[in-house]
């Protein structure tokens, strides 16, 4: 239970004594946002950065949680990104849909079944990982190629590879 110093107390008491570590991860996360941004048309592909500018908060500032974890961080990806790309390519290839549905309302179909059948397929096999969700209704709203898939499959390594190098050096800052 929070009395009420704790309650309305602007900044973390543990920021007091750890400011160098809450600069150090949240500037990796900032550097590793940076790396994307460069390498990645910001316009056309702005939900999948959403993403992982998320999963950029979740690695940097609670890496030793779960979602953290290489099973859930590498396994959410993965399975959100399968899933994005099959709903986007049935939403988009079928010679039914035109017929059914418009554009745009397969957009809406699509991208919500791929954020519920993303969610299902991650919690039934433990890679839980909630902005991989994103990316698979990412994938059906934006634009991509090959290379875009690649590009996130090396960016979410990348981020898991730097905290898994400095590990023994970052703390949960909440």
């Amino acid at each position: 239970m929070e009395n009420n110093e704790t309650k309305f107390r602007i900044l973390d008491p543990k920021f007091k004594n750890n400011a160098g570590r809450y600069l150090l991860q949240c500037a990796l996360a900032a550097a590793t946002i940076l790396v994307v941004l460069v390498f990645l048309d910001v316009i056309a592909h702005t939900a999948i950065i959403a993403t992982l500018g998320a999963s950029a908060f979740i690695v940097f500032t609670m890496p030793k949680s779960y979602p953290s974890q290489p099973r859930p961080l590498l396994g959410g990806y993965f399975v959100g990104i399968l899933v994005g790309c099959v709903c986007c390519f049935v939403s988009r290839t079928s010679p039914l849909m035109p017929l059914i549905i418009t554009q745009r309302a397969s957009y809406i179909v699509f991208g919500a079944l791929a954020v519920g059948i993303a969610i299902l397929l991650m919690t039934i096999t433990n890679t839980e990982h909630p902005p991989a969700a994103g990316m698979a209704l990412g994938l059906v709203l934006n634009d991509w190629d090959y290379l875009t898939i690649i590009f996130i499959l090396g960016a979410i390594t990348f981020m898991f590879s730097v905290r898994q190098f400095l590990k023994s050096r970052l703390i949960d800052l909440m």
